[in-house]
């Protein structure tokens, strides 16, 4: 008689069942690596934009028409860089607001050096959001 090969039914959806309970643990994890490896975009770019601003003000004693503020300011794949309020001889905030798969992101920087989280989508933002950082992680930790 001639032997039989490959595998039952109950086998096959036993593994299927495995990967589908691996994937349900993964997918989130991953998701999570793949923000977090963007957020970068926006706390450099929002210190190089301080950076400028501080030239600027070196050499004009105004944040008035600074390159960071200006509507020409560039923006990065993941996030628009914008300044919500009119900057003034004395003070300024570069806001960089998530776009696309980083919706719901919203990190800002001043004068000061304040650097602030605003908004953060659910999950990434802590019950009340750190004064004075950027957060990058899951939970609110910065």
């Amino acid at each position: 008689m001639k032997t039989q090969r490959g595998f039952t039914l109950i086998e096959l959806m036993v593994a299927v069942a495995i990967v589908g309970i691996l994937s349900a643990i993964a997918w989130p994890s991953y998701n999570s690596y793949i923000m977090r490896g963007k957020i970068p975009d926006a706390t450099s770019n929002l210190a190089s934009k301080r950076v400028l601003m501080e030239q600027y003000f070196q050499d004009n004693h105004t944040y008035v028409g600074g390159p960071a503020c200006n509507a020409d300011s560039t923006s990065s794949k993941y996030f628009t860089f914008s300044c919500p309020l009119a900057a003034t001889a004395t003070d300024y905030v570069i806001q960089a607001a998530g776009t696309g798969t980083m919706a719901g992101f919203t990190y800002t920087i001043d004068q000061d050096n304040n650097m602030q989280t605003t908004a953060a989508p659910s999950g990434w933002a802590a019950p009340s959001m750190p004064a004075n950082c950027w957060i990058t992680k899951n939970g609110g930790a910065c």
